[in-house]
């Protein structure tokens, strides 16, 4: 089967478990690292006519990553396409494992089954403490209701300010997420590149946990260390002065 994806942590997912059946990624598919296949563009904006010369069996595509128009225009064009949208840990643990069984991997990888020990197996977390999530800035964007990386961090003790928002991803002012007083702010590393001189300094006082966006939001073979690295993370914050 000649399988193109669209999605990051797809990408990485099928490379290590079907070695041969991945023939083209975005740009942004940088796992494994050496990743040598044809290459289609953005995630948001893919070269359709790059998809199609490439005479695939089947795209990969997740809700978040992919825009609708794209997955219609390839059904349009005949190709088949499977559309990812895992919101929880173990919706992702099925969702890949459906996957890969029906691109033809006869058991489940081993990465696959690392990661569901990994999950099932959480060592005790401290108190949950109240965070924002910020996922962007100018204008910053929060994670809100419903979301896989909020469904992560609720299992290693976050406790979402924003998980019964409306919205997925709210909108709210800097003087809003000061207001809300969290005890915590979780700055992940991707889509926004937060770092420890780019973030931290809008919340003085607060302790400003800087995570691996790829642990946190990829559901692929990263799943099975997210809970170690994560929970590293969380426990050693930047605290810039008040």
């Amino acid at each position: 089967m000649r399988v193109v994806s669209l999605v990051p942590s797809l990408t990485e997912a099928v490379t290590l478990t079907l070695p041969g059946a991945l023939v083209g990624a975005t740009d942004w598919c940088t796992h494994p690292e050496g990743l040598d296949v044809a290459r289609v563009g953005g995630s948001k904006y893919p070269d359709l006519d790059r998809v199609l010369a490439l005479r695939p069996d089947l795209v990969l595509l997740n809700v978040e990553e992919n825009r609708r128009a794209d997955a219609d225009a390839l059904v349009a064009a005949g190709v088949p396409v499977r559309v990812t949208y895992p919101r929880t840990v173990d919706e992702a643990l099925t969702e890949l494992a459906d996957l890969l069984r029906e691109l033809g991997a006869p058991a489940e990888p081993e990465w696959l089954l690392a990661a569901r020990r990994a999950w099932a197996t959480l060592p005790a977390s401290p108190p949950p403490r109240r965070a924002v999530v910020p996922v962007w800035r100018r204008p910053w964007v929060v994670l809100g209701a419903d979301t896989f990386a909020g469904d992560v961090l609720r299992r290693l003790g976050v406790t979402n300010l924003y998980a019964d928002d409306p919205e997925r991803y709210p909108r709210p002012s800097l003087d809003e997420l000061r207001a809300r007083e969290p005890e915590l702010v979780v700055l992940p590393d991707e889509p926004y590149r937060f770092t420890a001189e780019d973030g931290p300094e809008a919340f003085p006082g607060v302790p400003c946990a800087l995570l691996s966006g790829r642990h946190l939001t990829w559901y692929g073979p990263s799943l099975a260390a997210a809970p170690a690295v994560l929970s590293a993370q969380l426990a050693d914050p930047v605290v810039r002065p008040g």
